[in-house]
C-alpha cells in the first residue's frame, strides 16, 4: 500500500510539474504534450492525485504519523523531479523497474 501510494505522490507531483510556467519541459510522451496543452484539466488531476496518495497514508498509518511521512516524501520526491527531470536522468524504464522492487520487498516483508 506505501509503494502505492509512493507511486501516486508521483504521478500527482509530476502531473503538477507539467503545468508550471517556468519549468523546462521535454515532450518525450504524448500524454506530455497533452498535460501542457491542458493545464486546467492537468491541475485538477495533479491535486486528485495528492488527496488520494495522503489518503492511502492515512489509511496505512495514523493521522500524525501519515501526514509526516506524506510530506517528507512529497518533498524528496518533488525535489527529484524539479532537479532530474530538466537533465532528462528520469528514465521511465528505471521507474518500472525501482517500483517492481520496492514493491515486491513491500509484500515480502508484510
Amino acid at each position: 500500500m506505501i509503494t502505492i501510494a509512493s507511486l501516486i505522490v508521483f504521478l500527482a507531483f509530476y502531473t503538477l510539474y507539467y503545468t508550471s510556467k517556468r519549468a523546462v519541459l521535454s515532450y518525450d510522451l504524448g500524454f506530455e504534450k497533452w498535460m501542457q496543452k491542458n493545464p486546467k484539466q492537468t491541475k485538477i488531476t495533479g491535486l486528485v492525485l495528492l488527496l488520494t496518495a495522503y489518503g492511502f497514508w492515512l489509511f496505512t498509518q495514523s493521522l500524525g504519523c501519515g501526514t509526516l511521512l506524506f510530506f517528507i516524501q512529497l518533498m524528496a520526491i518533488g525535489s527529484l523531479i524539479v532537479l532530474l527531470t530538466p537533465l532528462k536522468k528520469i528514465s521511465r524504464f528505471a521507474l518500472l523497474i525501482l517500483f517492481i522492487i520496492i514493491a515486491s520487498l513491500e509484500f515480502y516483508y508484510s
